[in-house]
């Protein structure tokens, strides 16, 4: 059996995002994908990785629009999993004169089920790279158990571990995330802060600060996601800096996953932490240029225009 080198475990969750229309009878959601790792790995594959997701959808239609997606976008599904008692992820956005608002229906879903003694123990032990997410801790009690079997694993195999701290607070309180995200922190090779949740986790508000914070719960390396500010990756023996691309953002969305699924994909590769921070963040450059999840995440050929344009 083939195994992918990295290996991306979460849910993916199909989207419906409302639209503005004139017309009281017209179709006023526009559907899409959405989901932390899925988007991961799509950066990733995009690319060049050789990446396969890890999760398990419904026997519906909306698993089946995941499938079909990830066999365009060239991320093995061979680790997928259809429950026919469970349904895939479905999230809606909406937007009224406060903002937008999203709305899951995830409870009880296919991904959230997912436990210990459904992993696959041989492709973790194969890959070169897991990389789960805090989102898949917080979906429920077995998904967060089924994290840090997986990691355990890892661990055993010398699978490298990467790891986004990504805070939703609607799905957990922050004193629990806090304990699970510290302790997963504790033994990950690679994390992926953002500023503004690592200030509300850490309760710290200067990037240096929390730089220091995670390494020495025990991370090996440290990736600050800062925004507009730029990003920064930290070891116990470096700390390099890179400065944002000046772009007109439109939207963010998986703008953090795009970063990290560029670096990690350099990273495996066997690039030098500086190139892998250089090609994360005009990955993620590019990405907020355009609307949605999948669509603005670019290819390998663009990230290195940007890069020949700075």
């Amino acid at each position: 059996m083939m195994f992918s080198e990295i290996l991306s475990f979460g849910e993916p969750m199909f989207e419906f995002s409302q639209i503005k229309t004139d017309e009281p009878l017209a179709p006023d959601f526009l559907s899409g994908f959405g989901g932390d790792v899925s988007n991961f790995a799509i950066a990733a594959a995009r690319q060049g990785a050789d990446i396969g997701i890890l999760t398990h959808l419904g026997c519906d239609a909306f698993g089946q629009e995941f499938i079909d997606l990830w066999k365009r976008e060239s991320v093995s599904d061979s680790l997928v999993v259809n429950n026919p008692e469970a349904h895939t992820g479905v999230y809606f956005i909406t937007h009224n004169e406060e903002g937008h608002h999203f709305s899951f229906l995830r409870k009880g879903s296919a991904a959230s089920l997912i436990s210990n003694r459904q992993l696959p123990v041989e492709a973790i032990a194969n890959a070169k790279l897991f990389h789960t997410t805090a989102i898949t801790q917080a979906i429920s009690t077995n998904c967060c158990d089924a994290v840090f079997e997986a990691i355990d694993i890892c661990h055993k195999n010398d699978t490298l571990v990467s790891y986004d701290t990504n805070l939703r607070l609607k799905l957990w309180s922050l004193k629990r995330a806090k304990a699970v995200i510290n302790e997963t922190i504790s033994s990950v090779d690679i994390c992926f802060p953002s500023l503004d949740e690592a200030q509300l986790l850490t309760g710290l508000e200067h990037s240096d600060d929390i730089l220091d914070h995670y390494l020495k719960l025990g991370a090996k390396t440290v990736v600050l996601k800062q925004g507009s500010l730029g990003a920064t990756v930290a070891t116990s023996d470096e700390r390099i800096s890179v400065k944002p691309h000046k772009v007109t953002a439109v939207d963010a969305t998986a703008a953090g996953d795009s970063f990290a699924g560029s670096f990690c994909t350099h990273y495996v590769r066997g690039a030098s932490l500086q190139e892998c921070l250089e090609y994360a963040n005009a990955t993620a450059s590019i990405t907020i240029t355009g609307y949605g999840a999948v669509a603005p995440l670019p290819t390998i050929e663009q990230v290195r225009e940007r890069l020949a344009q700075r």
